[in-house]
């Protein structure tokens, strides 16, 4: 039996697979906002599984951030209070067995390369699109990881031969300007469309808009979208600046698969017509990677958290 672990900002959720990828357990708990809290939480969760399966497991774990092998502790994560703490070790500690603990977005590149919507592909890229831009990368049913860890991190790199209006670009978090993903995330996305109409409509409601039917009422409201015409801008631009982003990434990875994950993923149609794009600037006579939307939803970082290890334990 595998057993993930998942460690959102907001929940913490876990799950039993079988050998063969059958879910047999899960469980969802709040984070709590503090390093014991939330070790004991963990802790708790294996144990939850653990009871409810009558069978041990391998523990994996997906993280807001990264080990650093130098080391050993907690880095570059959005749940602050586990920088700078030695997560592995304790853990292990507390459960008596070795645990492995990985980036989230590498745990959803594995998860949908394992068993999800790249099965099988020998070179999968797992594209994140929400409240940031990430990515992890699969090489033969394994997560590529670098000196750095920081394989996949395409969200803050430029975006890709940008329009007069792009150049400079809105400034990041990171330091840079013009990031992907300060074009790319659900708030980018949002700013885009600000800039363009002074309304401040969050990403569900944009998108509402622009597939809403052409002949709706022309007054459209954040409380009930009808067809917006500055709405099916945005999100042409969007699929454009997306399409040109996923090229650099297919022109130096060459992956078989790319699969869309995030909130903004969840956008109809937005793999096909990013795919559809992709001619005007990956550098080849023709484009075999295929763009695909995820099959495990929400699913997929706590399932690639149990993927982590190739072969059960317990």
């Amino acid at each position: 039996m595998r057993i993930g672990i998942d460690l959102g900002g907001t929940k913490l959720e876990g799950i039993a697979l079988s050998d063969a990828g059958v879910e047999l357990a899960r469980h969802r708990v709040a984070t709590p906002r503090d390093y014991d809290g939330t070790l004991d939480a963990i802790t708790a969760l294996v144990r939850t599984l653990e009871h409810e399966t009558a069978a041990t497991g391998s523990v994996g774990l997906g993280i807001p951030g990264a080990v650093s092998p130098a080391t050993g502790l907690v880095k570059n994560a959005n749940s602050v209070w586990l920088i700078g703490k030695p997560l592995v070790g304790d853990l292990e500690a507390r459960l008596a067995r070795a645990v492995r603990v990985t980036n989230d977005a590498d745990c959803f590149a594995l998860s949908e390369a394992t068993d999800g919507a790249a099965a099988g592909a020998p070179i999968v890229f797992g594209v994140i699109l929400g409240t940031g831009v990430g990515g992890g990368l699969v090489v033969n049913g394994g997560c590529l990881q670098g000196p750095n860890l920081i394989t996949g991190e395409w969200g803050h790199n430029p975006l890709p031969w940008p329009t007069p209006a792009e150049r400079d670009g809105p400034p990041c978090y990171c330091g840079q300007r013009g990031c992907i993903e300060t074009w790319l995330s659900g708030p980018g996305f949002e700013r885009d469309y600000f800039a363009y109409t002074g309304r401040s409509w969050n990403a569900r409601t944009i998108v509402a808009a622009a597939h809403a039917p052409a002949h709706a009422s022309a007054h459209a409201s954040a409380h009930d979208p009808a067809h917006d015409p500055a709405a099916r801008d945005a999100l042409d631009r969007y699929q454009h600046r997306l399409a040109r982003a996923l090229a650099t990434v297919i022109n130096v990875l060459d992956p078989f698969v790319i699969v869309l994950g995030g909130g903004m993923s969840n956008t109809a149609g937005l793999a096909e017509a990013v795919e559809a794009r992709l001619g005007a600037w990956v550098f080849s006579d023709r484009v075999a990677t295929r763009v695909v939307p995820n099959q495990h939803g929400d699913s997929s970082g706590v399932r690639g958290a149990a993927w982590l290890w190739p072969a059960a334990a317990g």
